[in-house]
């Protein structure tokens, strides 16, 4: 199967997409209606897991 070898690089790089796309799409929400402490926690936590698969990645 072609890119399996880097399997593991790729989901970290779809992982940064989403993450820059929930960036995105929390900062439209809170310019449209209002600031929602909820949504922006939760990119906070997605940024996090996406700085610890970096991280991981790095080490290898």
């Amino acid at each position: 199967m072609p890119g399996s070898t880097n399997g593991s690089n790729g989901s970290t790089k779809a992982m940064g997409v989403l993450t820059l796309g929930g960036l995105v799409v929390v900062t439209a929400y809170t310019v449209a209606l209002g600031s929602n402490g909820w949504l922006w926690f939760g990119w906070v936590v997605l940024g996090l897991l996406t700085l610890a698969m970096v991280m991981t990645q790095q080490s290898n």
